[in-house]
């Protein structure tokens, strides 16, 4: 099937942005002098937007991260996708939370002489806990989903550039109700604003990184379809026996782990709850919502 030249310069505007887009997010920021006159980082540069990309050899060349926000669907879809015979979908592995610290001054410089900085051994260190989980399994692919991945996917970007990224979203105010209803004491105020920061962050890596999208409220509509479609992009085929996740083991089911709800423990999958009016979503997370296709253009 042939190509029209105008479908191909879209294409090729759209490759060079995404390459332009990540060539920014992973670039180091501008560096100035201290009052002793050492290089340091300008005020407000937070830790994520100092990463460049690593240079050290992955055991796990490429695994998949499933960037999304808490409470959209992240647990079933860790479920199902564990339930194929070659893709291992553990429990959350809060990879941001393993940090590497140098025990004395000098380390710095041993290392240094390695060009290997902490970030690398972070990576390494990441590296080898995916590593070692892919290998317990016995399985060929592993899929990370912690939703505080999102938040520093730049991190991700740097650590592997040839990893494979599934988009989860959901309705963003689905995402607050949902919230409200699970965390004891929580307020509109500070939840909206929560969301909206995953949200952001899942928008900037969407409009950076290759990957699939998939929304939460199709996976419980159309399982097999969806499923299918992730299958073939990992590049395996897909099983029926995804969908009866209920018949294996998939680990606990608790905080900090993942959901531990009924509706996940049921073993089957439930239908999302149903979209919430136009007029009925905050107005901080109105631009997302039509950035996700879930609202009309004004």
């Amino acid at each position: 099937m042939s190509t029209s030249p105008g479908k191909k310069n879209q294409v090729a505007t759209g490759l060079k942005r995404r390459g332009t887009l990540l060539a920014a997010a992973l670039r180091p920021p501008g560096r100035v002098q201290g009052p002793d006159g050492a290089s340091v980082t300008p005020p407000g540069e937070d830790e994520e937007s100092s990463i460049v990309p690593s240079k050290v050899p992955r055991l796990v060349e490429s695994p998949v991260f499933v960037l999304c926000s808490v409470r959209s669907g992240s647990t079933l879809l860790r479920v199902l996708l564990n339930s194929h015979s070659q893709i291992r979908a553990p429990h959350e592995l809060h990879l941001r939370h393993l940090r590497v610290k140098p025990g004395r001054e000098f380390t710095h410089d041993i290392m240094g002489e390695l060009e290997l900085d902490v970030h690398e051994l972070q990576y390494m260190l990441w590296d080898n806990v995916l590593s070692y989980e892919l290998r317990r399994s016995g399985k060929t692919q592993i899929v990370e989903k912690t939703p505080s991945n999102a938040l520093m996917w730049r991190r991700l970007a740097a650590a592997w550039p040839e990893a494979r990224y599934l988009f989860l979203l959901r309705h963003p105010a689905s995402i607050v109700e949902s919230v409200l209803a699970r965390r004891k004491g929580s307020v509109p105020e500070k939840v909206v604003p929560e969301i909206l920061r995953y949200a952001e962050h899942i928008e900037e890596a969407r409009n950076a990184l290759s990957g699939l999208t998939v929304r939460y409220e199709d996976l419980t509509a159309e399982p097999e379809r969806v499923t299918t479609e992730i299958c073939s992009y990992l590049g395996v085929e897909w099983e029926p026996g995804m969908l009866d996740y209920g018949r294996l083991s998939h680990g606990p089911y608790r905080a900090a782990f993942g959901d531990w709800g009924a509706k996940l423990k049921s073993g089957e999958i439930q239908p999302a709850r149903p979209l919430p009016a136009a007029d009925t979503v905050p107005p901080e997370l109105r631009d997302i919502a039509r950035a996700w296709n879930y609202l009309d253009a004004p």
